[in-house]
């Protein structure tokens, strides 16, 4: 799932370590999060988005991945 994590962790010049520590994980997982590895959960996300001042739904980009998700439903 594509996030505005890196984004916004340099806009705040922030360390993915930093912001590890902030939310209660590992620096692997942000790494994992900003390479679209892994989706982050709604509670890690909802920590992520008090961060940095932004909704759940901007961070997640989640009307830009419902789109992606819908154009492939097309598909089938």
């Amino acid at each position: 799932m594509k996030t505005r994590v890196k984004e916004l962790r340099a806009r705040f010049k922030m360390t993915q370590q930093q912001l590890a520590d902030l939310v209660h994980v590992s620096s692997r997982t942000i790494i994992s999060i900003e390479k679209e590895q892994y989706s982050p959960s709604l509670m890690l996300a909802y920590r992520m988005a008090e961060v940095f001042g932004v909704s759940v739904e901007e961070l997640c980009c989640l009307k830009e991945n419902k789109a992606l998700e819908d154009k492939q439903y097309e598909n089938l």
